[in-house]
């Protein structure tokens, strides 16, 4: 059973940083392509930053320069840096991967940025 478990939000001032971590059950992330989303409160659910098996990245033009999607191998686990946080990222993050030609979505951890 694949499963994708997403921990590390919780509130944060604005210009403070959290890593968010995706942990996988059940598939490797080495050989998937990884996304973050996050979805604000009445705002459809964006992508935020990717990763591919061969460890390209891309990131969405709001969070450029501020955070970082990496992998860990050996956890199976991947992370999002998100460093110089602002209020508008105040969202539920979402873990996704694609394995083997099917679409996995995790539970989805909270992030607040607020003062």
């Amino acid at each position: 059973q694949v499963q994708l478990v997403e921990s590390g939000g919780g509130l944060v001032q604005p210009g403070g940083s959290l890593r968010l971590s995706c942990a996988a059950s059940g598939i490797k992330f080495n050989i998937t392509r990884t996304r973050w989303y996050r979805q604000a409160p009445g705002k459809q659910r964006e992508l935020v930053a990717a990763i591919t098996s061969g460890g390209n990245t891309n990131y969405a033009d709001s969070v450029k320069g501020r955070f970082t999607v990496s992998r860990d191998n050996a956890k199976n686990t991947v992370y999002l840096q998100m460093n110089s946080l602002k209020p508008e990222d105040t969202a539920v993050y979402y873990c996704y991967a694609i394995y083997m030609g099917y679409q996995y979505w995790g539970q989805g951890t909270q992030v607040n940025v607020s003062s």
